[in-house]
């Protein structure tokens, strides 16, 4: 018999994830501050629910998905929060991204009431969670890894077992931290083509096969062409987590130039086109400023599923 869970957070990444699990026949109950949001996933089969507690209750496990640490600890310990419904033996699965003290903190939490906690958060992009292709990084007790491991499994392609709780954190604040490098990377690369007089389409494909090429080239700087932009992942979101690497690096006594560098351009990005625009068009400060848009046919305004 398979576990069942209640999901919290259904956003653009959330309520991808929520719906895998539906699609794979697992029992979910949701909760979201949008009722519209929560309302998609019910028309796909989940039960509706009043508050975290309310959903953990019925379900016994829980899984988040949520824009920051502060908004992971208000609906894990706040009032009608997980811990006010999940019983003892239940997990929390936090597929939020958060740093490393964070999560180790939350964990405690759920650990004073009795709760198991899996860290599991995801990488690839909203376009591979769609199809349940994305990648998951987990931190946790392998046996509780082992126990979850069908739902992990039904919401992502592959899945990485990083160590304890505290082990993913660090893993994925490493891969946005190369993701937004790359991506700045990748429009200096676009504008020294463009002003070599290159055609950017066979440029785009040429740097595919070379070694150059990077994840981030080849799904982001499509959008970047296209001139959508639309990533699904916001310029606060990237803020966020190139913070967490500072205070890895300063913690850790590492120098991180390129990160320091990049997150310096993508405080320049959001004072331009604000938080909530998406994270690629930090590519068009570089447009504005040459006076020259990266545009070619052909390409999606959104990644293909």
């Amino acid at each position: 018999m398979s576990e069942s869970y209640a999901f919290i957070g259904l956003g653009q990444l959330g309520g991808n994830l929520a719906a895998s699990l539906l699609r794979n026949g697992f029992a979910v109950t949701v909760f979201d501050r949008d009722p519209a949001a929560a309302g998609r996933l019910v028309a796909l089969g989940a039960a509706a629910a009043r508050s975290p507690a309310e959903a953990a209750a019925r379900a016994g496990n829980a899984i988040t998905c949520l824009p920051s640490p502060k908004v992971s600890e208000a609906v894990l310990a706040g009032p009608d929060g997980l811990l006010d419904g999940l019983p003892k033996g239940g997990t929390w699965i936090e597929m939020s991204t958060n740093g490393r003290d964070e999560i180790l903190r939350l964990a405690a939490l759920a650990l004073a009431k009795g709760i198991e906690t899996l860290e599991c958060p995801v990488t690839g992009g909203v376009h591979l969670a769609a199809v349940g292709k994305i990648t998951a990084l987990v931190g946790g007790d392998a046996a509780l890894y082992e126990r979850h491991r069908p739902a992990i499994e039904a919401m992502c392609a592959r899945s990485f077992l990083m160590g304890p709780v505290g082990s993913a954190a660090v893993i994925k604040v490493i891969t946005n931290m190369l993701a937004f490098i790359h991506l700045v990377a990748a429009g200096e690369a676009l504008m020294l083509a463009k002003k070599g007089g290159l055609d950017l389409a066979q440029a785009y494909h040429a740097i595919v096969a070379s070694s150059g090429n990077s994840f981030v080239h080849e799904t982001e700087s499509q959008l970047v062409l296209n001139g959508s932009y639309d990533i699904g992942f916001t310029m606060d979101l990237a803020l966020k987590d190139l913070g967490f690497a500072l205070r890895m690096g300063e913690e850790s006594g590492v120098p991180l130039e390129l990160a320091s560098r990049v997150n310096a351009i993508f405080e320049r990005g959001k004072a331009a086109y604000g938080g909530d625009a998406w994270s690629s068009r930090i590519v068009k400060l570089l447009e504005d400023a040459v006076g020259t848009d990266l545009r070619a046919p052909g390409f999606p305004a959104r990644l293909e599923k």
